[in-house]
Parts: structure tokens; sequence; C-alpha cells
């Protein structure tokens, strides 16, 4: 096709890994960056219990988002898909696989993936 280059075609998923204590127990964080978008597995224990899906919508200031897998009672995924959609403008998938055993670490992993935004925003 006259020797043009698809840049699209050409992406390719690139993978990001860090951890980090966090009251007391390692937290592993794991980020797939896609062309568009994201996901980002949060954990503790290796294992997908849930998967949220958020986007951006041109009808809302609040991003979109569900669930597409795990309990629906477990509103953590859904709620840091859409804060981190809203942030970056993407689509985001999140997976969070934390134990429920203090009300803080959830914003503490937050306060971590936001730094990881801020310090290597070319890993989302």
């Amino acid at each position: 096709m006259n020797g043009v280059k698809d840049e699209t075609a050409c992406e390719s998923i690139t993978v990001h890994n860090f951890s980090e204590r966090i009251l007391e127990q390692v937290i592993h964080f794991h980020v797939m960056k896609m062309s568009g978008g994201f996901f980002l597995w949060v954990g503790s224990a290796p294992e997908l219990s849930n998967l949220a899906v958020s986007m951006c919508s041109k009808y809302d200031s609040m991003p979109l988002s569900t669930l597409v897998l795990g309990d629906p009672s477990n509103t953590a995924p859904n709620s840091l898909a859409q804060r981190l959609a809203k942030k970056t403008k993407k689509q985001v998938y999140v997976s969070c696989s934390l134990p429920v055993t203090d009300g803080n670490v959830g914003l503490l992993v937050e306060d971590r993936i936001k730094k990881e935004l801020e310090l290597h925003p070319e890993h989302f």
C-alpha cells in the first residue's frame, strides 16, 4: 500500500511489573500496556478473582465501568478502573486480588499506582 507503514498494527503489548511492601504484606502490580489502554492486576497472591473495565465517554464526565468477572458486591476493581480511566483518558481493565483485612490497604495501593503513573507514564 504505497509503502506507508500502519503504526497501530505494529504496536505490541508491553509488560511492567513492580512490587511494594504495604502494611506488612508484599503487594505485586502487573501492567500490560495495549494500544489505547492497559490492564492492571494488583494482588498478594497469583489469582484472577475479578475483572472490571472502564472507559471515558463523551456523554458523561464520569467514565463508564462494569464488572466483567467476579463478585458484584466487591466494588474495588470497578472504582479503581473508573478513577484510572478518568486520570489517563484510556480504556482500563483492573483486577484486584487483595485481602480485605484493612480498609487502608486499598488507599495505599491506589497511592502507589498513582506514584508509578507519575514516575513511569510510558508503561500505562
